[in-house]
Formats: C-alpha cells, sequence, structure tokens
C-alpha cells in the first residue's frame, strides 16, 4: 500500500508539481519543471511552437505618435522596412543592372549604399502595408496604410487613426504585415485604408475624431476675441485702460495718453505666406489679427449682411469694412479685391484642413 501511494506520488508529481501541497526539488534547491509547466502558459509548448507561427514579409514594433504624417500614412523604421521588402529591392537592383546577382545585391543592401534607399522608396510608393494591434476584436484592428521611412525603431501612427486599434502610445506594440499578390494589395487600397474606414461599422459614429492634446491645439490656433473689430475700433477705451480704471482710485487718471482709446492699425497681407513669413519672423503673434488678401471666387459676405462701415477715397474708390471681410471697390462699383480678417492661428489651420483634403483626394484616387 506505500508504495502504491509512494508510485500515485510520483506520477503526480511527473503531471503537475506541486499539486500536492510543496513542489519536489532537485539538490540544489530548484523545482522540478513537470509535463504542465511545459505545456501552459504562454511560452508552452501549445502556444510556443504549435499554436504561435511564424508569418513571412512581417514584423513588429512599438508605436508613437506621428503627427505630421498623413491619415493613410504610417512611419516605417529603415530596418523594418529593408528587411520586409528586401526581395523587391533586390529585384529592382538587379532590373536596373546595379547589381549583376543575389549575392552582391544583398552586400549592397548590408553596406546600405544610397541607392538601396532610393529603391526602397520606390518600392514602398506603389506598396501598402497592413497594421495590426492585438487582440483584433473588430475590423478596424487591422488597417491598410501607405509606409514611409522615418529614422529610429518605432513605427510612427497617426493619432487619429488610434481609436479603431484601441492604441495609445503608452508602449503598445503592432504587428507589420506586407501583401504580396495583387488580389491583397488591391483589398488593402479599396477595403482596407485608414481614410476609407472614418466610421464605426457597427453604430456609424465618426471613429476618426480629435481628443486630448488635439483639442487643446485646436482651441488654442483659433482662440481670440469675440467682438472681432469691434473690440478696439469702436470703443471709448481699450481692455487695459477699463481694468486699471477699475483698480484706481482717481478716475481722472485713466483718461492718459496710454489708456485712452487708440485706433490701432492692424497689418495687411498680400498672402499667407507672407503672413506666416511675418510671424517666424516675430512681427505678428499667433492670436494677432491682420487682413489677408482672399480669392474673389470665394464668397465671404452673406446676402443679408450690411457693412459696419463705408469708407470713400478721392478717387472715387471705396471700402467696405464688415465685422470680419473689408470689400475694395472701383468707382464703377467693381470688386477689385476683398481681404479678410483672421489670424496666424486661423490660417494655419484652414491650411492644414486643406492640405488633409488635397492628401485624402490624392490617396482615393
Amino acid at each position: 500500500m506505500c508504495q502504491e501511494r509512494l508510485v500515485q506520488e510520483a506520477v503526480d508529481t511527473l503531471l503537475d508539481n506541486g499539486i500536492r501541497g510543496q513542489p519536489m526539488r532537485d539538490g540544489h534547491n530548484r523545482v522540478y519543471k513537470s509535463f504542465s509547466d511545459i505545456i501552459e502558459g504562454k511560452e508552452g509548448r501549445f502556444r510556443e511552437t504549435l499554436l504561435g507561427k511564424r508569418v513571412d514579409y512581417s514584423g513588429r514594433s512599438v508605436i508613437v505618435v506621428g503627427p505630421l504624417l498623413s491619415l493613410h500614412q504610417c512611419g516605417l523604421p529603415r530596418e523594418i522596412a529593408i528587411e520586409l521588402f528586401q526581395i523587391f529591392v533586390i529585384r529592382d537592383l538587379i532590373r536596373q543592372h546595379v547589381a549583376s546577382n543575389i549575392a552582391i545585391a544583398k552586400s549592397k543592401i548590408r553596406e546600405k549604399e544610397p541607392i538601396v534607399w532610393e529603391i526602397l522608396r520606390e518600392v514602398m510608393q506603389g506598396h501598402p502595408i497592413l497594421l495590426n494591434r492585438a487582440p483584433t476584436l473588430h475590423r478596424l484592428g487591422i488597417q491598410a496604410f501607405q509606409p514611409i521611412l522615418v529614422e529610429g525603431r518605432a513605427i510612427c501612427l497617426h493619432p487619429l487613426v488610434c481609436k479603431g486599434f484601441n492604441a495609445d502610445f503608452d508602449g503598445d506594440q503592432m504587428a507589420v504585415h506586407v501583401p504580396l499578390s495583387l488580389e491583397a494589395q488591391a483589398e488593402a487600397r479599396l477595403l482596407m485604408f485608414s481614410h476609407m474606414n472614418l466610421l464605426s461599422p457597427t453604430i456609424g459614429d465618426p471613429v476618426c475624431v480629435p481628443t486630448q492634446d488635439m483639442l487643446i491645439g485646436l482651441y488654442i490656433l483659433t482662440i481670440g476675441n469675440p467682438r472681432g473689430i469691434c473690440a478696439n475700433r469702436y470703443n471709448q477705451y481699450n481692455e487695459s485702460c477699463r481694468n486699471y480704471k477699475k483698480e484706481t482710485v482717481d478716475n481722472n487718471d485713466c483718461y492718459n495718453n496710454d489708456c485712452q482709446y487708440t485706433k490701432e492699425k492692424e497689418p495687411y497681407f498680400s498672402s499667407s505666406y507672407d503672413a506666416l513669413g511675418a510671424y517666424r519672423q516675430k512681427r505678428i503673434h499667433l492670436d494677432s489679427p491682420f487682413w489677408l488678401r482672399w480669392r474673389l471666387d470665394q464668397r465671404v459676405v452673406g446676402s443679408r449682411e450690411v457693412p459696419i462701415e463705408l469708407q470713400y477715397e478721392s478717387f472715387g474708390n471705396y471700402n467696405e469694412i464688415y465685422k470680419h471681410y473689408q470689400i475694395v471697390g472701383s468707382i464703377k462699383r467693381e470688386t477689385r479685391c476683398i481681404y479678410i480678417r483672421t489670424t496666424v492661428g486661423h490660417l494655419s489651420f484652414y491650411r492644414e484642413i486643406e492640405e488633409a483634403i488635397q492628401g485624402f483626394c490624392r490617396a482615393y484616387s
């Protein structure tokens, strides 16, 4: 009976060491590894070897934010890109007679010659990649992007596509896959590109919504005086004088030369490049209002809006000044030019939206 019990304990320990309390140890006080220890867990036989398979043309790295990317782009490190697209680079090196065989082409890739990076960029321009973040719980867990070469060893991702992946930039990792066949590439471009998946497939809500730092940045860009042109043009005295008047005892002190109403001259710019250049030279601030010449083919005045001021010149030319616009007309009642009243922040925001729309149209076409 005692021998049967010892045999049973030995079999139990062989199957699961520690099931009877204290695990058995060897002479060096190390715990014996049982069959269950070999099988179970992430590094066990099933998940590590049998279920987990290596995939060709794939990679994995940490994601970081890439705010300068377009919505359909992702930044791919050089180290990963040259491994994923190596076979395509070798083919083009031989086709362009830069290398005579595969061995010479691989040696040029190992030496990182400049021609290799040029060919790699050409290959990546016409080849989308797939990014996947585990666990893939819904359709937006894997999306297609246009790869862009970046420095470093991390994958750059546009912050607006994070919601679909349920990703954030605190150490999350994403896998990269390269579609090889023409059918797979066409499916990636037509169905899986990030700019084609702007709405949730379940409830239809927008997925690419600005949050956190993006909202703060938009607020700072578009902040301004809500009274517009009336804040300085039609006040008896400016805001700083009113605040000073509340703090002083003698009301007469408010009417000195510094606090009296002054009509500040707002600068005029003929193009957005001139305005941004003045901002870089620190001649104007981010929220400083100025007049920017606008295109005549764009309507800026409502049909029922009336000007708040009319200015006539000696030669018959006139200026119609609205709250946020200014129309310069000739003696023949023809519109010569239009100026809009804006700030550097509003202008930068408008340019970003315009470039995003153009990038979307190029990607869609």
